[in-house]
């Protein structure tokens, strides 16, 4: 299934994400020690390996896990350019209201509408608090697993991103819609069921160390979906935010061209600055035509 336009562009998060987990998968492989880097119950509460926590959360177990992971992540990069267009398709609403406003030469404006996006008022930080929700309760999800299974097996749950794969899936399932159907020897299949096979390959991977933390991931993709402790509503500080901005590696040869689907619409930069532009200047002018 495409994912829009190859590449990063407009997703300088899930880059970011895709290069710290294939470095320390690499970097865990050649120290020899990528299995060892799973969880168990002795690790968390016996001998207090907090560190294992943070490596299992990048480093994949495999080569294989590697290789399925890495893709569903930079397959969901889509989620990251769509919040990036609508951000762009509401600010251009609102300046076409308040253009219509001037024109009017009203004096009770009223209030703009609201164009609600996946039900949250700010998108600027919705990839970066996705992303640490799903790991931190995903996380979570594993320990109070281990807590009560209390199972002496040694990495129980296996390393990687799954918590922030798995409930990937959640918005995959309920926001991306199917474009085309096909039949493959009377089967009937979606686009979308690459993606579902993917995930199902990398969810039994490694059996049951691998399935635990594929369903602690879809519960923290439900909570964030339910919306649990408003966490739709939080913010990063400026300074998170402008540091991921600027992992946007510059881009050569010509803007891409917006896909057709709006789901993973792209609006290039140059554009976005030309219209905005246009505008405000054409703000101005209807002010001084009401004046």
């Amino acid at each position: 299934m495409n994912g829009g336009p190859s590449g990063f562009n407009n997703a300088p998060v899930t880059r970011a994400f895709i290069i710290a987990s294939a470095l320390f998968t690499v970097f865990f492989g050649i120290q020899g020690r990528s299995a060892k880097l799973g969880l168990s119950y002795l690790d968390i509460f016996g001998k207090l390996r907090i560190w294992k926590l943070i490596a299992s959360v990048f480093a994949f177990s495999s080569t294989p896990e590697l290789l399925f992971g890495l893709y569903l992540l930079y397959y969901f990069r889509v989620f990251e350019r769509q919040i990036g267009s609508n951000k762009y398709s509401n600010m251009q609403q609102e300046m076409n209201w308040k253009m219509n406003k001037l024109k009017d030469c009203s004096v009770d404006r009223g209030s703009p509408p609201s164009y609600d996006i996946y039900s949250h008022d700010d998108d600027d930080d919705i990839m970066e608090v996705f992303i640490l929700f799903s790991i931190i309760a995903s996380l979570l999800f594993e320990v109070l697993a281990l807590a009560l299974l209390k199972d002496p097996a040694v990495n129980l749950v296996t390393s990687g991103p799954y918590g922030l794969i798995f409930a990937s899936f959640v918005p995959f399932f309920l926001d991306i819609p199917v474009s085309t159907w096909f039949r493959v020897f009377g089967v009937r299949f979606s686009d979308k069921s690459f993606i579902y096979l993917a995930g199902l390959q990398l969810l039994l991977s490694s059996w049951k160390r691998s399935i635990l933390p594929g369903i602690c991931g879809i519960l923290a993709g439900s909570l964030y979906r339910l919306n649990v402790f408003r966490i739709r509503k939080a913010k990063f500080p400026e300074f998170v935010t402008s540091f991921f901005s600027r992992l946007s590696w510059p881009t050569t040869g010509s803007p891409p061209s917006a896909p057709t689907r709006n789901i993973v619409g792209n609006v290039p930069s140059y554009a976005g600055r030309q219209v905005e532009a246009s505008v405000f200047l054409n703000a101005f002018i209807q002010i001084f035509d009401c004046l």
